[in-house]
């Protein structure tokens, strides 16, 4: 078993590792004989030294190298998730504390909503901005305004209906830290069923180069501060499973990335939630619980009238659920404010799951000589002030040309 007092670091700092995090009650997935047998071999042995040799020897990424994973305790066999598909709505610069309270109000009556209909839920997720929304037009300045504190006012009143529920409830938001001044975030947050923050987790990295001439975005992901975030918080923070009493939880706004979803499930989540604004490729959201054999959801925004800048019709709809055998569970039914409800034999799942059994040998050197297009920390001694600022400032820093 990896060491949890390092393992979950950064988790202890941000919730007091209360009952609900993950640390104390530590166990470990089923394992499959085929595995034990493949974990006994000199192959295996060697390719995990090479690995960890990569690593500090002060430092632990919580994998395992015999086909278990990390676990806590479930509470129930069974849960009941919920994605929520809602509208986004950005809120207005000059009138922020009401536009912004606007939105939070209405993410807490469809907080109630969820629970109402059908009955209660034991997980909810809402896509990447239900409290701030998006535009193209913000400045830095703008969002240093607009984003969020966790914890802060809205994530109180969203603990306060978790606590009601009795559920988790898990959303993304531009959000901002004292440790990270100057910098916007995209965070997404897991508040757990007694009120209080489980996890937050960063954004992974932001796609570059792909927009068109003068826009790139400005906000701060892991990548674009990669050495630093380390620093401050170990390699195992990197790539971030929550393991929860409802199961092992992975969440993450990028798209069409599967090097990312594979590393979840390395890691053992068993659930992946995933958020999105505009749109998203369904078949890439399948393929991440078919290749993984894991739970995935993705959330996207309903119909959004009246959203400063942007049609009513931005790309919504199609929030699903998906088996860890790419079948498809449920879909929403429209492109309206709605909710796709799933339930999930947790504990079944887990008593016959593991991670993806990967031939790593085969790919490693591939992987290690590649040369990333743009390379991670650019963000880390300047931040663009706006997209045309971003566009300019990385226009020398593909390294591809």
């Amino acid at each position: 078993m990896t060491d949890n007092s390092k393992c979950f670091s950064r988790r202890n700092i941000i919730t007091g590792t209360t009952a609900l995090g993950v640390s104390a009650m530590m166990t470990r997935g089923k394992k499959s004989t085929a595995q034990t047998d493949v974990e006994t071999t000199d192959t295996l042995e060697n390719t995990n030294s090479q690995q960890q040799a990569q690593i500090s020897n002060s430092e632990a990424i919580a994998i395992s190298n015999n086909g278990d994973y990390d676990t806590v305790e479930l509470l129930k066999p069974v849960i009941r998730l919920s994605v929520v598909q809602s509208r986004v709505r950005g809120v207005e610069v000059n009138r922020l504390q009401q536009t912004r309270r606007d939105n939070l109000n209405h993410m807490l009556g469809l907080i109630d909503a969820a629970n109402n209909w059908a009955g209660p839920k034991d997980l909810l997720l809402f896509h990447e901005f239900p409290i701030t929304g998006y535009s193209n037009k913000w400045n830095r300045q703008d969002l240093l305004k607009i984003a969020i504190d966790i914890p802060g006012e809205e994530t109180e009143a969203i603990g306060k209906k978790a606590k009601e529920y009795g559920c988790y409830i898990v959303f993304g938001s531009y959000a901002k830290d004292e440790a990270w001044p100057n910098h916007i975030l995209s965070i997404t947050t897991i508040i757990g069923p007694d009120g209080k923050i489980v996890d937050k987790h960063w954004k992974a990295r932001n796609i570059k180069g792909v927009f068109g001439p003068g826009f790139e975005l400005f906000t701060t992901t892991i990548y674009d501060v990669l050495d630093q975030y380390v620093e401050m918080y170990g390699w195992d923070a990197v790539i971030p499973v929550t393991r929860t009493p409802i199961g092992n939880i992975a969440t993450s706004s990028v798209q069409r990335e599967p090097e990312l979803f594979r590393a979840f499930a390395m890691k053992g989540a068993e659930i992946i939630l995933r958020t999105a604004t505009g749109g998203f490729n369904s078949l890439d959201v399948q393929a991440t619980s078919l290749y993984n054999r894991v739970y995935t959801a993705i959330v996207n925004n309903a119909v959004s009238p009246n959203n400063p800048g942007f049609l009513a019709d931005v790309g919504g709809g199609g929030s699903a659920i998906y088996g860890p055998n790419g079948k498809l569970l449920k879909e929403a039914n429209s492109v309206n404010e709605s909710s796709v409800t799933v339930t999930i034999p947790i504990a079944e799942f887990r008593a016959s799951h593991y991670p993806p059994s990967v031939h790593m040998a085969l790919y490693r050197p591939v992987f290690d000589q590649y040369v990333n297009r743009y390379p991670p920390n650019l963000f880390s001694s300047y931040q663009p002030q706006d997209t045309a600022d971003a566009f300019r400032y990385l226009s020398d820093k593909d390294v591809w040309r």
